[in-house]
């Protein structure tokens, strides 16, 4: 409740209270005022008083003019440089869609944000430090890099043209922040709203596991995000803001460019976005410092002794603020300074353009470099920098404030003239129009200065560095004996994958580099027994005795602890492992991690971050257990997954993998590991695993190869010539294995059974065969390992727990008819035979589907699927389970 001096029942007792204050102030300083002011809080907040405290602050800067530090640089060569990194961006842009007016791009986000990113690169961007760049303030970025030497005028001629520029021999510079697409450059993805606040928390928190491990001296290091306002109504931005506060990650800043708009129009039209977010940081324990005006302001707050401006601040809105972004100094005036007589006396030594130059926060470098200089000396928690700037800054009538600024794409001659006016830039009228980038001579002040600055920093950033150190690894024989030869000891494949895991914990080498994960559910999957042995990863250690202390699994918290537990946030355990599976290129030391989780809560409820972490080249094992619509009985709709296998083939470098045994699992582990931790490979892999107890297999080695490349045959038919072929996967190999047999046994049908590890990567190798034939027509047609293994006309039935679209990958590269059978539709609740019946793909309905084939063939009488109809009891309700 806002304290309105008409409504003071004794005026007299207030401004007793106020003069004590004062009193102490003057005597003992701010630390004693903070100290009094703590203990009337927490008087007043008994029950019995029931008083709160107003939220959020003055609409003023945090750091006050005389708390603010020195500025150790060059102001008017900083100011320069700012301004030549505008015209550069901006001139971008603008050239590419002159000449292809489709591609697109921004102008007005760097513009908004030029001055937080060049204090930012001039004095707090260690070349060692991770920054997470705003994606649509890239322009700005390359602007840079073109100044410093790293991109040429060629590059920046063909932003947004990447294909175009691959033809032409030079680098094409990709619309945002892409590391797949720049693996040099760019270090994060951003583009996609929320992703990078939310990767920004994990990574900070990262490295302090890597220092508290004792693998890696991360102290000193610092996370930056720069972000727009807009973006914090995304729930990934949120998600994680106690995690960082909890874990006390003063290694990380961020600054939120609230240039109060989004794409359409204000963000908070009505409210104060910076307000907004001020009371969630502080709430959730975030050290917020406001940066809100710039340097002219200060003589005016000085001179206002009654808190004209404050009070005036205190009832204008977002909305109001972006008009007067959009207006002169006349309009500003009229509608700000006139609306009672204080502000107008206040006014009053200013002219329109001065008052029309009056800069924000964000704006000024020298209150800028205030800002970061305190958040870097803040100890104990994170710090959010909430900077109001203009979009579309300096952009004058065509762009400042206006709503349209987010597309503007397009500057007129008379608008470029003004804008070469606006930041004094050498340019003449015709070169302005001209769209012509500027580069000082190597030997200006401008160029010596900035290459200096860099040099103090440590080098060039954004830059990606990832070092190709391979790991030793040990035999499959030291950890997955027991899968390779299991004889058909019964297991799951999520019982063999968590001791295999045991295992290579054990390796002098890999063990420590392996980082589990999980999201709330080791004991589901049976990872209890690691709470003690290597610990569950807690920066502060374990200040309390778990009730189950007396447990061989008893829960164990520890400073050095390996487990990554992330409670019921598969965002934020996702975010963890993305921050390990980079580790090879953010910090040069490869990493291992393997996040296993509830199959359908990752590709469909995670899909966006892990889309990011195929752009930024990550390596490890993501883990789908309970796979399969069927196999995880009991639970219904929500929790049986049947589509993330095709969704997961979706992305071009991650391979996917559905085994039906530990065997199988275990030769698809020892090639991940050695694809990503020896040779180097960019690629990520997303096996399944079941939660079923089934006798396992061994495996001869001379089937490890046909494993990975996704096929390898089980049983020949009886007599060598089959009369129709059965791929079976995952969870689901059992009922092909005996649908086999009841062919055999039942309708002397014989049959050859394959099992298929991986449709997507059968699919990959045969559409990469068929492109070689199509583009090479004098070459022969080169063999796929589908087309060698599955010749000929003969019948195919594949049975899948997933949807029929992740067998039907194969289907376009074989000649011969395949009939599908899959789990379409939503989940139900019942037994693992009873949501197998339903879905039409146990024993009996395969074998229906092969005599269904062969009689499609012409192979067998069609009446013999009828009297198979009528054994199995196999009856059409009406109603197909993909519409049920």
């Amino acid at each position: 409740m806002v304290f309105h001096p008409a409504q003071d029942a004794d005026p007299q007792e207030s401004a007793e209270w106020r003069d004590a204050l004062a009193a102490v102030l003057a005597q003992a300083g701010p630390e004693r005022v903070r100290q009094i002011m703590d203990m009337l809080s927490a008087t007043a907040r008994q029950p019995a008083i029931g008083w709160q405290p107003q939220r959020g602050t003055p609409y003023v800067n945090s750091i006050p003019p005389e708390a603010q530090p020195p500025f150790p640089g060059d102001l008017a060569i900083e100011e320069r440089l700012a301004s030549l990194m505008r015209w550069n961006a901006l001139a971008m842009v603008m050239r590419a869609n002159q000449a292809y007016g489709e591609l697109g791009g921004h102008i007005a986000s760097y513009a908004s944000a030029a001055d937080l990113f060049e204090v930012g690169f001039n004095h707090f961007f260690r070349a060692d430090d991770l920054v997470f760049y705003q994606a649509h303030s890239a322009p700005g970025v390359y602007a840079r890099a073109f100044l410093e030497g790293r991109l040429g005028a060629d590059d920046l001629a063909h932003y947004r043209q990447e294909i175009t520029a691959r033809q032409r021999g030079v680098q094409g510079l990709c619309s945002y922040p892409h590391p797949w697409l720049m693996p040099d450059f760019w270090q994060f993805p951003t583009g996609s709203m929320g992703i990078g606040p939310i990767s920004s928390i994990y990574h900070a928190r990262f490295m302090r596991y890597l220092q508290h491990r004792g693998l890696q001296a991360t102290a000193g290091r610092t996370v930056w995000g720069v972000f727009g306002d807009g973006e914090m109504d995304e729930p990934e931005s949120m998600s994680a803001l106690t995690l960082a506060a909890r874990e006390q990650l003063d290694n990380l800043v961020w600054v939120v460019n609230c240039n109060l708009q989004r794409l359409d129009g204000p963000v908070r039209g009505n409210g104060r976005i910076v307000d907004e977010l001020e009371a969630l940081f502080a709430g959730a324990g975030w050290r917020v410092i406001k940066l809100v005006w710039g340097s002219d302001w200060d003589g005016l707050f000085a001179r206002d002794a009654g808190g004209a401006i404050a009070e005036a601040f205190s009832h204008t809105v977002d909305g109001q603020f972006q008009t007067f972004a959009a207006k002169d100094g006349r309009y500003n005036r009229e509608h700000f300074f006139n609306q009672n007589e204080a502000l107008r006396a206040l006014a009053q030594g200013l002219t329109d353009e001065q008052i029309d130059r009056l800069k924000r926060g964000g704006h000024d470098l020298v209150k800028i470099h205030a800002a970061y200089h305190a958040a870097l000396h803040t100890s104990g928690r994170p710090t959010v920098i909430l900077a109001q700037t203009k979009k579309g800054y300096g952009m004058g009538e065509a762009g400042q404030g206006r709503m349209t600024t987010h597309q503007q794409k397009k500057l007129d001659r008379a608008d470029l003239v003004a804008f070469r006016n606006r930041f004094a830039l050498p340019l003449t009228d015709d070169e302005a129009a001209g769209l012509q980038f500027i580069k000082p001579a190597d030997d200006s002040p401008e160029m010596r200065y900035l290459h200096a600055r860099r040099q103090a920093l440590g080098g060039p950033v954004p830059a990606r560095r990832s070092p190709h150190l391979p790991l030793a690894l040990p035999e499959p024989a030291r950890y997955a004996d027991f899968a390779l030869n299991a004889a058909g000891k019964e297991m799951s494949t999520t019982m063999a994958f968590v001791r295999m895991l045991a295992n290579l914990l054990k390796d002098p080498v890999l063990g420590p580099r392996i980082v589990p994960i999980v999201a709330d559910e080791a004991r589901t999957f049976g990872m209890a027994n690691l709470f003690k042995t290597i610990g569950i990863y807690a920066s502060t250690g374990q200040h309390y005795e778990p009730e189950d202390i007396g447990s061989v699994l008893s829960y164990r918290e520890a400073q050095d602890g390996q487990i990554l537990e992330e409670g019921i946030s598969e965002a934020g355990a996702i975010s963890s492992w993305v921050s390990a599976a980079t580790s090879h290129s953010v910090h040069g030391l490869p990493m291992l991690p393997f996040y296993i989780y509830y199959s359908m809560f990752g590709f469909q409820r995670i899909g966006d971050l892990i889309w990011a972490a195929a752009d930024q080249r990550a390596r490890g094992f993501l883990l789908g257990a309970t796979a399969g619509r069927t196999t995880l009985g009991g639970e219904g709709l929500q929790h049986q997954d049947g589509h993330s296998l095709p969704m997961a083939a979706a992305v071009p470098n991650c391979k996917v993998y559905d085994p039906a045994s530990a065997a199988e699992f275990a030769v698809i582990l020892d090639d991940g590991m050695r694809r990503m931790l020896q040779q180097g490979e960019d690629c990520f892999y997303y096996v399944t695993l079941m939660n079923e107890n089934q006798p396992q297999p061994s495996l001869a080695p001379e089937r490890h190869a046909d494993v990975i490349r996704g096929l390898y045959r089980r049983q020949a038919a009886p007599a060598d010539a089959p009369a129709v072929r059965l791929l079976g996967s995952g969870t689901l190999m059992a009922e092909v294995e005996a649908a086999a047999r009841l062919l055999q046994d039942d309708w002397q049908v014989a049959a050859e059974l394959w099992r298929v590890t991986s449709y997507s990567e059968l699919e990959r190798e045969a559409k990469a065969a068929q492109r070689q034939h199509r583009l090479h027509p004098g070459q022969p047609a080169p063999a796929s390992h589908l087309s060698t293994c599955l010749p000929g006309h003969v019948p195919i039935v594949a049975t899948s727990d997933y949807i029929r679209a992740w067998p039907q990958l194969i289907a376009p590269y074989l000649q011969a008819p395949m009939t599908v059978l899959g789990t379409d539709g939503f989940g139900r609740s019942d037994t693992r035979a009873a949501l197998r019946r339903f879905f039409e793909v146990d024993r009996h309905h395969i074998v229906l589907a092969a005599l269904t084939a062969l009689a499609d063939h012409g192979a067998l009488d069609r009446g013999l699927c009828m009297q198979a109809i009528e054994r199995y009891a196999l009856k059409d309700d009406g109603m197909p389970p993909w519409q049920a």
